[in-house]
């Protein structure tokens, strides 16, 4: 089953999305050509809608129809994709992305399924209070360990550590409470994400492929940035990580139908 927008009698104004009829599962990443590599894994897929950094592609994935789409870098954009793919007929999501390693013992290629999120993602500090929790709907966290294990992906479960800035800058980052309170990496998107659930009934999670070291490293003494996400290790574990998630959305969907 594939979606095409010229079938819609309307499309949403931020993502170009049909604004009704989707399937009820996504897939989320912050890249537009990595929706496009996760879309050619897919059955029958078809590009349904495209503006800015907002790419998105229907297919399916063992006989369950999903969308793909990109988000782009950071929370409040990343919003505007959930909210838009929620009003056209989404309940699931599932970000698939990168994060830094900022915990010993993991390495580059590795996944991180997420439990939870550190709140620091520029965003969600002007929709709840402070105290309220970003957390992984437990489902969604435990469809995407027991595939990581089917799939034999190095992985790690915990709390990640969502932040607005990639780069430091005069303010120091709080970087050792965060190790010693034991979270495993940091990246830009996933709290926007499970708080936006949170607050939408819908449900949502996080596999996240370590594509670098901790974010206190990212710049040296002499301003030069160390970071290099385009390496082999990295592109096999995205590709790894994307099988995970979308058998992930598979084992969903049979428990799903077995409730219905």
């Amino acid at each position: 089953m594939t979606v095409d927008a010229t079938d819609s009698p309307a499309v949403l104004p931020i993502t170009r999305i049909p604004a009704s009829g989707l399937p009820g599962y996504a897939v989320v990443v912050g890249d537009p050509a990595r929706a496009g590599l996760v879309a050619k894994l897919l059955d029958d897929a078809t590009q349904i809608g495209a503006n800015r950094e907002y790419v998105t592609y229907a297919g399916t994935w063992r006989g369950v129809p999903l969308v793909v789409s990109s988000h782009g870098v950071g929370g409040p954009g990343a919003v505007c994709l959930f909210a838009e793919l929620a009003e056209a007929g989404v309940h699931t999501i599932i970000r698939l992305g990168t994060a830094g390693s900022i915990a010993r013992g993991i390495g580059d290629g590795d996944l991180i399924v997420a439990d939870a999120a550190v709140r620091d993602d520029g965003v969600t500090q002007q929709l709840v209070p402070a105290e309220f929790p970003a957390f992984s709907t437990p489902e969604v966290v435990l469809a995407l360990a027991a595939e990581a294990r089917a799939h034999n992906a190095p992985h790690h479960r915990g709390t990640v550590w969502t932040r607005a800035a990639f780069l430091p800058g005069v303010l120091e980052l709080p970087m050792k409470p965060y190790q010693q309170a034991g979270v495993l990496a940091i990246e830009m998107e996933l709290s926007a994400l499970l708080v936006f659930a949170a607050l939408n009934g819908l449900r949502a999670g996080g596999a996240l492929v370590i594509d670098g070291i901790a974010a206190d490293d990212l710049v040296d003494e002499d301003g030069k940035s160390g970071y290099d996400p385009h390496r082999q290790v990295v592109a096999d574990g995205v590709e790894r990580a994307a099988l995970v998630t979308l058998d992930a959305v598979a084992r969903l969907a049979a428990a799903d139908t077995a409730d219905a």
